[in-house]
């Protein structure tokens, strides 16, 4: 029997689909998109629709492209789960830029929930209360271990240069197409162009690019007088 988990929290950003399946007492989820603020929202939806008596989560991240530090909330809010219902919960196949936040986290990126993977089934048999156990302080919940805060402003500082990194990308992409056909050169050398510029201006690669797409239009204002300068020198360069 497989039954669906609800794919998002109504009114939340559709930044984060969660897709599900339980067969038996097993429960797959499979996020797909990005964790990223209202993410642990769209969880708790998921989670609180999971029919009674779930024995296990297992969660496939290998669809989730980018994520911030709302994702250790998300972490945090999965290891509380498997705390309060006492089952074992997983996180796996984390690849690219969320397995880096990861490691900047500290955290184990095979299954950063791997604490919450292996607890013992809690219920216990009546026929073993001839010697009680002695009382012990209760384990602290395993959730997700909180990164200190030195680590969370680099982290946070990492995930703020990747996201201007994928926001620039379309005009540096941009930049090269019009450098191609402007000069008959590769993709590659139109890269090797713009980074040169950047370097040899002193101006953020960025600028570079977009002052270049910006003189290729009609009547567009050419680059300023550094840039043109670096450009003539990087494709002077290519050219020897």
């Amino acid at each position: 029997m497989t039954s669906a988990a609800p794919p998002r929290l109504a009114g939340s950003p559709a930044t984060l689909v969660i897709d599900g399946r339980v067969d038996a007492d097993r429960a797959l989820l499979v996020p797909r998109g990005e964790l990223v603020h209202g993410c642990a929202d769209i969880l708790a939806e998921v989670l609180a629709a999971l029919p009674a008596g779930i024995g296990r989560v297992n969660l496939d991240m290998g669809d989730v492209a980018f994520m911030d530090t709302a994702g250790l909330q998300f972490l945090d809010l999965l290891g509380g789960f498997s705390h309060r219902q006492a089952v074992p919960v997983t996180a796996t196949n984390w690849h690219g830029q969320p397995l880096r936040i990861l490691e900047l986290a500290g955290l184990d990126t095979t299954d950063p929930l791997r604490a919450t993977a292996h607890r013992p089934d809690p219920e216990r048999k009546p026929e073993q209360e001839q010697e009680p156990e002695p009382e012990t302080e209760p384990p602290a919940a395993p959730s997700a271990p909180a990164p200190p805060a030195e680590q969370l402003h680099v982290l946070q500082e990492e995930v703020d240069q990747l996201r201007r990194a994928i926001a620039s990308r379309p005009v540096i992409d941009q930049a090269r197409g019009v450098l191609m056909a402007l000069h008959a050169c590769t993709s590659d050398e139109a890269w090797h162009i713009l980074r040169e510029a950047s370097q040899l201006s002193n101006t953020k690669l960025r600028t570079v690019a977009a002052a270049v797409t910006a003189g290729a239009e009609s009547d567009g204002p050419p680059p300023p007088p550094e840039v043109r300068a670096a450009l003539r020198a990087a494709l002077a360069r290519l050219r020897r």
